[in-house]
């Protein structure tokens, strides 16, 4: 009788060990779709940022490239009135306002080089990010089309073992399912554990001698002193060689 009760215990461990595994699958399946999801929120600000920059350089580059081509042509028919000047300070201060908007069209084209070196790096972090971007969808699609599926499989084989759980219940006492039940919902798992060469397995504390004894004999189930989980002396169930 002692012996069966063990075994039931044990069985019934396993299958509250199974429950706990597919509850977890079942929790954390919805999450992994959610965090995908979140990554892809992320990308998509990341993205508009980008394209906001993108179109902030862009109009930078427009507004320079007009007004060099502008002053530019102000330089030209400067150049065509130098001819016509017809005294020395008007000559000199013609060539000092062309040597100004020269100056100023030489920065504007050093700043338009930067902006389009910009543009550059833009691109190739939009082009990054588009590649990060398709393999969080692959991900996320996988993920979304299989999850029906994993859900359903898990909460069936979940229901079996409920079904086996009742069924192990029903082979055990009361008195000692009430023990079994109240250590479970107190203490992580495992609930029953083998004791060997004295050693409880749970708390991987020695248990005194006449406690040991006593699992020895194999009359009643007995808790470990230190740790409380329920025991068992391991040649009762697995006999050594």
């Amino acid at each position: 009788m002692y012996q069966k009760q063990i075994e039931q215990l044990i069985v019934l461990q396993q299958v509250d060990d199974e429950i706990l595994t597919l509850k977890d699958i079942i929790e954390q399946a919805p999450k992994e779709l959610s965090d995908l999801e979140a990554q892809m929120s992320e990308f998509a600000e990341r993205r508009s940022q980008i394209d906001e920059k993108t179109g902030i350089l862009k109009e930078q580059q427009k507004k320079l490239t007009f007004e060099i081509d502008e002053d530019a042509g102000k330089i030209k028919k400067s150049k065509n009135k130098l001819m016509m000047v017809g005294n020395t300070k008007e000559y000199h201060a013609m060539m000092r306002e062309m040597d100004s908007l020269e100056k100023l069209n030489r920065m504007r084209g050093d700043e338009q080089e930067a902006v389009r070196e910009e543009l550059v790096r833009q691109d190739e972090a939009t082009t990054a990010l588009t590649e990060e971007m398709s393999g969080v969808q692959e991900q996320y699609d996988a993920l979304k089309t299989t999850l029906e599926e994993r859900l359903a499989k898990a909460q069936k084989k979940l229901d079996s073992l409920g079904r086996k759980r009742k069924k192990s219940c029903k082979a055990v006492p009361p008195p000692i399912l009430g023990r079994y039940e109240f250590i479970r919902e107190r203490m992580k798992n495992p609930v029953i554990v083998p004791v060997s060469k004295g050693v409880c397995s749970g708390c991987n504390i020695m248990i005194p001698p006449q406690a040991f004894n006593d699992l020895q004999k194999g009359h009643q189930i007995l808790s470990c002193p230190n740790c409380q989980r329920l025991i068992y002396w391991k040649a009762h169930i697995e006999p050594e060689a």
